[in-house]
């Protein structure tokens, strides 16, 4: 494969990844990593610090548009980015001492259960939640807009999604993934925030997360620019598309979407892990 051949592969396969990290609120991470190991043979290493940077442009494209459309909450979103920042240093310190294979198993299996627990049960209505107290001395609260209006919300259980987002930033440093899907989870299911508002806010976050673990990265030599400018710029390039839809999107599909996607990509980093190809 020619050079112009592989960057506009990438480049290509890149902006799909943009749309759905930016329509799902995952990160194009969940795309990119496998693609560069299984489809251009790439050492998971060096397609994790591609992807770190990818992450960064991802939140930087699409978190703009939702904060003006009035969809990610800052105030939730900066609270819950000091566990991430400490969990992602913990990840990137980790991943010089896990081998490739491994670390294909853990990212194929942490995309497994998101989607097992995204998809185990309908949405369930969160309008007469009561009030939680720390959320309320913390003024972890906000709206968002609906069909003729605002929505008004809550943030719920707090303590136990900050120890969420830990072990979430742990697998952005070590995955490269900015682990939006278990960042989505969070929000969506513990802290019962609307799923709109946990998939906009998720990205607002990642790219703060992706940042924190890209610098250690960096230092030791996994990131290459012939390889991460394509992948950046394909990435912020679907992550504009992908955050114009979202405000009109079903939330219903998204939840298809975010299952189907995850499931598809854990199962093919599990067996590329088992079988070695990693």
């Amino acid at each position: 494969m020619s050079v112009l051949s592989f960057t506009l592969g990438v480049f290509g396969t890149s902006i799909l990844a943009g749309f759905l990290g930016a329509l799902t609120g995952l990160g194009g991470g969940v795309v990119i990593v496998p693609v560069l190991c299984v489809l251009f043979k790439i050492d998971i290493h060096y397609a994790i610090g591609a992807s770190l940077v990818s992450v960064i442009a991802t939140s930087s494209g699409a978190a703009a548009a939702y904060v003006r459309e009035g969809y990610s909450n800052i105030r939730i979103g900066m609270f819950l980015e000091v566990a991430t920042t400490l969990g992602a240093l913990l990840g990137a310190y980790l991943t010089a001492k896990v081998s490739g294979n491994w670390i294909g198993m853990i990212f194929g299996l942490v995309l497994l259960y998101s989607a097992w627990a995204s998809l185990r049960k309908p949405p369930i209505e969160k309008n007469n939640l009561q009030p939680d107290s720390l959320a309320m001395r913390l003024r972890l609260k906000g709206s968002y807009p609906v069909q003729g209006g605002k929505e008004e919300y809550v943030a719920q259980r707090v303590p136990a999604g900050f120890g969420i987002m830990f072990v979430a930033g742990t697998l952005s440093g070590l995955l490269g993934i900015g682990s939006g899907a278990v960042k989505v989870l969070a929000m969506d299911q513990v802290m019962k925030l609307p799923f709109k508002v946990s998939t906009t806010t998720s990205n607002f976050m990642i790219g703060v997360t992706a940042a924190a673990s890209a610098g250690v990265y960096l230092s030791r030599g996994y990131i290459l620019p012939g390889l991460s400018m394509p992948v950046m710029l394909g990435v912020l390039v679907g992550a504009l598309v992908g955050s114009r839809i979202l405000v009109n999107a079903d939330v219903k599909a998204l939840r298809l979407v975010f299952g189907i996607v995850i499931v598809a990509l854990g199962v093919e980093m599990i067996f590329n892990g088992l079988t070695g190809r990693l």
